[in-house]
């Protein structure tokens, strides 16, 4: 998720003008993940001039620090200074038209408050789209999913959607990935959900498909007669760093082997799909 053209692009269509709340808008993930894809994403044409970016933390912080600091974290990655930084240099003039789009709302993700806030950001951008990112300690999920539900910031009408993306772990075991699910259905509708794993969005994840059904010297070949034993190797760039919190909580294994590792072995030993669709696909791989 570098700075670099995926091989994708071109099947893709422009999103719809939407405001985007990035809950944990000083996170790791924020940083070294979203921020690039989406400066990637207004690069490449596919974000609507309508698209409004929101911060939500409890750091008091000014809507144009913010911008700032997220203009920080894109020429990081262009200069390769953040794991799987690319060569494209950093777009001043792109870059200040995005800018001109980013705001921020300081609030505690359990404070009710914040949602009011929340709410009138969305009055203010113009639309009635909005996604909310859940890019937070995992053990925010189901409250920050209880207090959107509550304040009625996830109910669709004629005019717009609402969604929410929740990134992995998605529960620490099977319990608690029930229990999360459970919570999120009483407040929301299945297709209102997005489980992100971003493994998935990395170019070489997805070529994985293609390489498999797309190309009949591989397929034919591509079984139990031929391939003796699968190895994944996680070969990450960066390491711990400033998420010590995080691995002293979830720990290594949570982290790479439930989500990560266990998407690309479904990928590598799955049945074909009957289409290349969302439903299609997960289907074959569970």
């Amino acid at each position: 998720m570098g700075l670099s053209r995926g091989s994708a692009e071109q099947k893709a269509e422009v999103a719809p003008p939407t405001t985007l709340f990035l809950f944990g808008a000083h996170g790791d993930l924020v940083k070294r993940l979203l921020m690039p894809a989406l400066y990637n994403l207004s690069r490449d044409g596919l974000v609507d001039e309508g698209l409004h970016i929101v911060g939500v933390d409890h750091n008091a912080i000014s809507d144009a620090d913010f911008a700032k600091k997220l203009e920080n974290f894109i020429r990081d990655e262009a200069a390769g200074k953040v794991a799987g930084g690319g060569k494209d240099p950093l777009d001043p003039a792109l870059w200040s038209k995005l800018a001109e789009r980013i705001s921020y709302v300081q609030g505690d993700f359990l404070d009710d408050s914040t949602y009011q806030d929340i709410a009138s950001k969305i009055e203010s951008t113009g639309t009635a789209n909005a996604v909310f990112y859940l890019a937070t300690a995992p053990r925010f999920f189901s409250e920050v999913a209880k207090r959107l539900g509550s304040s009625g910031l996830l109910q669709e009408n004629g005019d717009g959607f609402r969604r929410v993306v929740i990134e992995k772990p998605f529960g620490s075991d099977l319990a608690s990935a029930v229990e999360l699910n459970g919570c999120l259905l009483k407040v929301m509708s299945e297709k209102q959900i997005y489980r992100i794993d971003h493994y998935l969005g990395k170019e070489t994840v997805q070529n994985i498909l293609v390489s498999r059904f797309s190309n009949g010297l591989f397929e034919s070949f591509w079984n139990n007669h031929y391939i003796d034993h699968v190895q994944i190797t996680a070969a990450e760039t960066v390491g711990v760093e400033t998420r010590g919190s995080f691995y002293e909580h979830t720990g290594a294994l949570r982290d790479m082997v439930p989500n990560h590792l266990f998407q690309l072995l479904a990928m590598v030993a799955m049945e074909p799909p009957a289409a290349f669709g969302a439903d299609a696909v997960r289907g074959e791989k569970a």
